[in-house]
């Protein structure tokens, strides 16, 4: 009586390798990707909660989320309204003011109001004068909420309704303006409209979910790889 028995042998197929080379780099750079942006959201959370208290402004470096204190006064002639900023279900805006220091005017966002029934009437909030002390965060240039291009309003005038502003925006008034804007830290500031700023959506741990699945997606891409590259051979 004759028996036979199996032995598995290394028979890779090259179409599913090939595949498997393709996209394992793909999967693994996003899961770096994720994780870099987990680290730099951690890094922001930590300095956004930072209770040390503020430095003095200027800072050499000023990063999103740095606790700073800022003296000088708002500029009464310039206002940016951040257009599609939504409270409570209600439309608004958050203005952007020049606040003009020793070393130069500084784009602070003074927090949210609401907006008239009237698509072309735009709020006029009214400006502190004197020279003031504020606190705030460094904060980043504002990008829009939405797609499309916000109509223009006040052109030539002010206030100007805008659906984001970046440094170059602000040059165009203002040659030697800083770097980073800064966003008051309450309405206890002078100034402030309404703040209570809403947290970041995403937070660091979000991040550090998806680089998990990108890792485990090739993990499983890795394993089901090698193990369809075993055959089986009946032998008698």
């Amino acid at each position: 009586m004759t028996g036979s028995r199996s032995q598995w042998r290394w028979r890779p197929n090259r179409a599913i390798w090939g595949i498997a080379i393709a996209f394992l780099p793909l999967l693994l750079g996003l899961g770096v990707w994720q994780l870099d942006r987990g680290f730099d959201k951690a890094e922001r959370q930590a300095r956004w909660s930072d209770t040390d208290g503020p430095v003095e402004w200027p800072v050499e470096r000023p990063l999103e989320g740095q606790p700073v204190v800022l003296s000088g006064e708002y500029d009464p002639e310039v206002q940016w309204l951040l257009d599609n900023r939504t409270r409570d279900g209600r439309p608004g805006y958050e203005v952007l003011q020049p606040f003009h220091t020793a070393d130069g005017p500084v784009v602070v966002n003074r927090g949210w109001i609401a907006a008239p029934a009237d698509r072309d009437r735009l709020p006029d909030p009214e400006t502190p004068g004197g020279r003031l002390t504020i606190e705030g965060h460094v904060w980043s240039w504002p990008t829009p909420l939405v797609l499309g291009r916000v109509e223009a309003v006040n052109r030539e005038s002010w206030p100007r309704r805008v659906a984001s502003l970046d440094r170059a925006d602000a040059r165009g008034s203002f040659s030697n303006v800083a770097t980073a804007p800064v966003r008051l830290t309450d309405e206890g500031q002078p100034g402030a409209l309404r703040t209570g700023w809403t947290p970041d959506r995403m937070e660091a741990a979000t991040h550090y979910g998806y680089a998990v699945q990108w890792f485990g997606l090739a993990v499983v891409l890795l394993t089901l790889t090698i193990a369809t590259s075993f055959r089986r051979d009946e032998e008698s």
